[in-house]
């Protein structure tokens, strides 16, 4: 197998979603303030958009990993109104979601979709609700899993108790310990980012909390300055 040439992603990154919240010039804006961040706190930054907003986003950033939240998995030729991963590498992706709640795809579309992924040599973002999925989908080795609970995605409050956090972290590892597991359901402030990093977690992300946050712009730089802050303690405490 040749060698991966994309950019390795550092943890802890942090994970910014747009969803449908925000498009056009606001999107653009929020890419811009993430960008900023990235390179005021040295931190990676995973900016996830829908298709229509990838090129846009890549040609006006130069630290973000822009990734998409869907693709679909036809190839150059005959097909209409799907989502080429040709079109998106080319847009200058770097990445793709797969299985989110609001998404969700079966097991075999996931197969086929990390399949293509590695082809074009992007990243595998996927989402698992439950432990048991986690586990499923670790057998198909994306490179990271975000396992969140579906019911508390957008409600402001992080995975609680903190032993699904680690039991998640332990069930993915025991399977594939190259996969980065990532927690991010319900992270609304800076304080949340570090408690999910320091307890085991490689990243963290929001979407909703930044999107509907009084400040936007603020909020982002926050919550990438809490992702810097457990960076340094984990290097402190020699993680």
């Amino acid at each position: 197998m040749a060698e991966s040439s994309k950019r390795k992603i550092r943890t802890p990154y942090f994970e910014v979603g747009t969803k449908n919240y925000v498009y056009g010039d606001t999107l653009l804006e929020y890419a811009k303030a993430a960008d900023r961040a990235a390179e005021k706190y040295d931190i990676d930054v995973l900016f996830f958009c829908p298709a229509l907003e990838v090129r846009r986003v890549a040609e006006n950033t130069k630290n973000l990993f822009v990734m998409c939240t869907y693709m679909d998995t036809l190839r150059p030729g005959r097909g209409c109104a799907d989502i080429l991963p040709e079109g998106l590498k080319a847009a200058g992706c770097t990445g793709v979601m797969i299985n989110h709640c609001e998404k969700p795809m079966s097991l075999p579309q996931m197969k086929k979709t990390i399949e293509r992924a590695r082809e074009l040599d992007m990243y595998v973002f996927a989402c698992a609700d439950t432990l048991d999925e986690a586990r499923a989908i670790a057998e198909l080795h994306p490179d990271i899993i975000n396992p969140e609970p579906s019911g508390i995605i957008g409600g402001g409050k992080g995975a609680s108790p903190m032993d699904y956090v680690m039991d998640s972290i332990k069930a993915i590892k025991a399977i594939d310990p190259n996969i980065m597991v990532e927690q991010a359901a319900g992270i609304t402030n800076g304080d949340q980012v570090y408690e999910f990093i320091m307890a085991g977690s490689e990243a963290a992300g929001a979407a909703s909390g930044i999107c509907n946050a009084e400040d936007p712009i603020a909020k982002i730089d926050e919550l990438i300055a809490a992702t810097r802050r457990a960076a340094d303690d984990l290097k402190k405490a020699g993680k």
